[in-house]
């Protein structure tokens, strides 16, 4: 079994603690906190043992009636890899800690691309992450541009790609962000920093993007063109999606044309906390025009990572060296198919 620590159970980190708890190779051996929280108390639900950077303030978690198992070294001592789940722009603080531990690790797209020096996406470069000791999983809407456009340029090969980012304000549990009302420029300058981030998986792609942020917490929303080296049928393009074991299409007959419903459907579906974890494609976008292809897809901020988090978890481990075996195990064991 694969041991694997996470530090930092937020949003992504809880998430990934639970798709590891999922995979029949893998066991989460501890989790980290910086205060008592509800998310705390719900690894204690999950029989989760529960590290803290600060022991001081080990008193205060007791208290609220969460164990304390002991300090974040003393987890890394017991893990092979650390997945790190902290705040953008504290991952990489973290490093020395983990070279001190000599422990694998992997960072989240809130970290610059240097922090590990390599990039991942489990259809992209899964192979080139077998064995690394450091690897960074790219930001969701990286994740979710990388996976379509490896698939499409796999399929038909890819001239450029010109995307705009319709980024959410903020989490839905972020009760302190914005914007309230106001279509915000993120940044004003072009491109964004998504396209450059696309490159650290898929250099050879010319993509420019822009972005912005309105006001919702449900998920992003992508408007893609991409130019092909070839005129293709629309089917063929439908067929190319259809066949991704991590790209849905989100099918007109359910009427869904938003975030907010197509968010409702998947709960509907019973999918935990709700999470896509596929590109959510609307399949009525899909279009045409010459070698020209285009088409909206919906993100979901918090949960399309964290099955590529366990994917670059089994590349670094070297176990697994087919990346489709990987991603099959992966979505298997989670029960997903997608849409």
């Amino acid at each position: 079994m694969i041991k694997v620590a996470i530090n930092g159970y937020g949003t992504i980190g809880k998430r990934v603690a639970d798709a590891v708890s999922a995979q029949k190779d893998m066991e989460i051996i501890g989790i980290s906190k910086t205060k008592p929280s509800a998310e705390a108390l719900i690894a204690v639900q999950r029989g989760y043992p529960i590290y803290i950077a600060d022991m001081s303030k080990k008193d205060a978690f007791e208290k609220a009636g969460i164990p304390v198992a002991g300090s974040v070294e003393d987890m890394l001592k017991k893990a092979d890899i650390v997945v790190d789940g902290t705040p953008g722009g504290v991952g990489e603080s973290n490093k020395a800690l983990y070279e001190k531990a000599g422990v694998k690790a992997i960072w989240q797209g809130g970290e610059d691309h240097e922090v590990a020096g390599f990039s991942f996406n489990a259809h992209a470069n899964y192979k080139d992450a077998i064995g690394r000791q450091f690897v960074r999983v790219v930001s969701c809407n990286t994740t979710g541009l990388c996976r379509v456009i490896k698939a499409v340029d796999d399929a038909f090969g890819v001239v450029k790609v010109r995307a705009v980012m319709v980024r959410r304000g903020a989490d839905p549990h972020v009760v302190k962000k914005g914007p309230i009302d106001a279509v915000v420029l993120d940044p004003p300058t072009i491109p964004s920093h998504h396209g450059p981030d696309v490159n650290t998986v898929l250099p050879h792609i010319d993509i420019v993007t822009m972005a912005m942020i309105v006001p919702t917490t449900q998920m992003h929303m992508h408007a893609i063109t991409i130019e092909l080296k070839k005129e293709v049928s629309r089917d063929d393009v439908l067929a190319v999606m259809r066949s991704h074991n991590r790209i849905g299409l989100v099918q007109p007959k359910t009427a869904i044309k938003s975030t907010a419903e197509l968010k409702e459907y998947v709960m509907d579906m019973g999918r935990p906390r709700s999470d896509l974890w596929e590109n959510g494609i609307f399949e009525a976008s899909v279009n045409m025009v010459g070698k020209e292809l285009f088409f909206f897809q919906a993100i979901h901020q918090e949960a399309d990572v964290v099955i590529e988090n366990v994917d670059a978890i089994r590349a670094m481990m070297g176990e697994v060296t087919d990346p489709e075996t990987s991603i099959r195990m992966t979505n298997e064991a989670m029960q997903f198919t997608a849409l």
